[in-house]
């Protein structure tokens, strides 16, 4: 009687091939497939808001800013691609970047300017040029830090020391203005 399982088992399978109703679980295909598909999807969507000047926003270590001063290493901005930061400052987080420019030159500037701070949009890289997201206007990343007043980005002190960018608290704290946004004008 066994056998006769068996071999109308044979059949059943035979049968079930050829008709193509045989039952296979596919879950774990796409599971894989959606994972990947996921991982692909995040991948383009950070690349694309990083290309777009989207502003990510990295915080400074505390430990530096606890000693009166926040430090990077130079290489940090080697791509000179624009980074944006931003500094707790009592109830204000004053926003910042700091970019090499095309001339070799490492600059800061606070995310702000004289004129359109109180939109509070701040500004993205276009190539060579941080853009104002408020009023469009383009600064050449050279002119960062030497030119100040209108719409350029507000210079913010920094020096280079040992390989490190460092920038003074009091100095960050100085732009606290530009991100009061109760006492806009």
């Amino acid at each position: 009687m066994s056998e006769k399982n068996t071999k109308q088992e044979i059949i059943d399978e035979k049968r079930a091939a050829i008709l193509g109703t045989n039952r296979k679980n596919y879950t774990p295909m796409i599971i894989g497939i959606a994972c990947a598909i996921l991982v692909v999807a995040g991948g383009v969507l950070f690349l694309n808001s990083a290309d777009k000047g989207a502003g990510v926003t990295i915080t400074p270590k505390q430990t530096a800013a606890n000693a009166g001063f926040v430090k990077y290493p130079v290489s940090m901005f080697d791509d000179g691609k624009a980074r944006h930061f931003e500094h707790s400052a009592g109830d204000l987080k004053v926003k910042y970047f700091i970019l090499k420019s095309s001339d070799g030159i490492v600059r800061a500037a606070f995310d702000a300017c004289d004129v359109c701070w109180p939109a509070g949009k701040g500004y993205y890289q276009d190539g060579d040029h941080m853009v104002c997201r408020n009023c469009g206007r383009r600064f050449a990343s050279v002119m960062v830090n030497e030119v100040q007043g209108g719409c350029n980005p507000a210079p913010l002190n920094r020096r280079v020391e040992n390989n490190e960018l460092i920038i003074e608290v009091a100095d960050i704290n100085s732009g606290r203005s530009y991100f009061n946004f109760q006492n806009r004008g």
